[in-house]
């Protein structure tokens, strides 16, 4: 597994020190070096990023405003030359607090303990247990698990790290990607989009390229289409 890392820090040198650390560390991809959280917002809207080593004291927006104003942050280390903002920081459910200067041993057990946090989160279950067949799934939804009925789900919409599960009642937001979502759920589950995954059965209508199921409406991928209105057509899952 490979996990993608960002490096935000207003000092060049504590830039640098972080970076030549990554590199050595195999399991982790540099994603981009920001000097400021301005920075870091642009390179989140288009890169998928799993882990942010963050500085704390910066200009112009700290790193614990910056955190604060993420919607659905990635996972997050600290690294500060400021020991009074520790008790504070894990009330954000981050991974580690680094206080410079940072040796590469405390910096290799903090991403270990990321990767094995991880790991862990994309965990996802059978759809066969022995003889018995799995008609749920759980997923982590902030720090429980939430059990899941596979017949209640409409679809699931990826968004960068996360997935987004719309069932009859509500939407639940996971930190997972949307390939490992679709391994655990069984075949009724089509993907119909690079960022969507249907549930066959529940799909309404078919209006120019975009599927309707209720009140949402699904765009199919253009080399999908044909694919998705034949799967819909043989097995007479289309409402009339």
């Amino acid at each position: 597994m490979k996990i993608n890392c960002l490096i935000i820090d207003d000092e060049a040198l504590a830039r640098k020190g972080l970076q030549d650390y990554v590199e050595v560390i195999d399991f982790l991809e540099l994603k981009g070096l920001c000097k400021n959280a301005m920075q870091a917002n642009t390179l989140l809207k288009s890169e998928n990023i799993d882990l942010i080593f963050l500085d704390i004291e910066m200009p112009l927006i700290s790193g614990m405003d910056f955190l604060k104003s993420l919607q659905n942050p990635p996972k997050v280390i600290f690294t500060t030359a400021y020991t009074e903002y520790a008790v504070e920081s894990f009330e954000f459910d981050v991974v580690d607090y680094l206080v410079k200067p940072i040796s590469m041993e405390r910096f290799m057990k903090a991403c270990n303990k990321a990767y094995k946090i991880m790991a862990s989160s994309q965990e996802v279950p059978q759809r066969q247990k022995d003889s018995e067949t799995l008609y749920h799934l759980f997923v982590k939804v902030d720090k429980e698990l939430v059990k899941i009925d596979f017949d209640q789900i409409l679809f699931v919409e990826g968004m960068q790290n996360y997935v987004k599960i719309h069932t009859n009642d509500r939407a639940h937001i996971v930190h997972l990607p949307l390939k490992n979502v679709l391994e655990s759920l069984p075949d009724q589950f089509h993907q119909v989009h690079k960022s969507f995954v249907v549930a066959l059965d529940k799909v309404q209508v078919i209006t120019g390229n975009q599927l309707v199921i209720g009140n949402h409406k699904i765009p199919i991928g253009r080399t999908k289409k044909e694919q998705v209105i034949s799967i819909l057509t043989m097995n007479k899952l289309l409402k009339k």
